[in-house]
């Protein structure tokens, strides 16, 4: 997957890398151009706005960034893609787990979804929550709170989203799916490289796992690990 390292990157040169690393990954994800929506929402979330300020200048790259805390905001082509596995449509209702920063929560709001996200580090809850008020994005909520767990009295969620690695796919996130709801997790041990996977809940309560890509993020926090 590219950086543009040494480029003066923009949303256009952004969105350039990710649409060249999505066919390049297609015959594994199943997704070798991503839709337009999901594009023109990565283009209307001005990632400046969600970096700290020394990195304002590197925004844009198709990379990922230190925000602090052990945390960072992920490579713009995993948060399209990962986007892009949730098959989100406008009204939907989704669950972050990870808000970070907050960038892939204001990507869901662009795509139209009321976004209930969970961020264990308080700090990061804060401040995400105060850039997503102030840039408008009024259909996400923010809490601090064990992500693992996820939010039982919002639930059924028609998609739940992980932005951190899992050592194994969280009981309470596939208890909290609605049928035909889309689950999307890296899973695999922290600090090597994990499994992308998209699990779609059935009728019976099982779910249907593809596994797309190797990925790598920080680990989840809280629960049992």
């Amino acid at each position: 997957m590219r950086w543009l390292a040494g480029v003066d990157a923009t949303p256009d040169t952004m969105l350039e890398a990710i649409a060249q690393d999505a066919r390049e990954t297609g015959r594994r994800t199943g997704r070798p151009a991503l839709s337009a929506a999901v594009l023109d929402a990565m283009r209307a979330v001005p990632r400046e706005a969600f970096v700290a300020e020394e990195n304002a200048a590197l925004a844009y790259e198709n990379r990922p960034l230190s925000i602090g805390h052990g945390q960072t905001i992920s490579q713009p082509f995993v948060v399209a893609l990962m986007t892009e596995l949730l098959d989100v449509e406008p009204g939907a209702r989704i669950l972050e787990v990870g808000t970070g920063c907050g960038y892939q929560t204001a990507v869901l709001c662009a795509l139209g979804a009321a976004v209930h996200s969970l961020e264990i580090v308080a700090p990061l809850a804060a401040a995400a929550a105060a850039r997503l008020a102030a840039l408008g994005y009024a259909q996400a909520t923010v809490r601090a709170g064990d992500g693992q767990a996820g939010w039982p009295e919002q639930a059924p969620f028609d998609g739940i989203i992980v932005t951190a690695a899992a050592r194994a796919v969280p009981p309470a996130l596939v208890a909290q799916l609605r049928v035909g709801g889309r689950l999307v997790v890296p899973v695999g041990p922290a600090g090597g490289t994990q499994r992308l996977q998209r699990l779609v809940k059935q009728a019976d309560g099982a779910c249907e796992t593809q596994t797309v890509l190797p990925v790598a993020f920080v680990p989840l926090t809280g629960g049992q690990r």
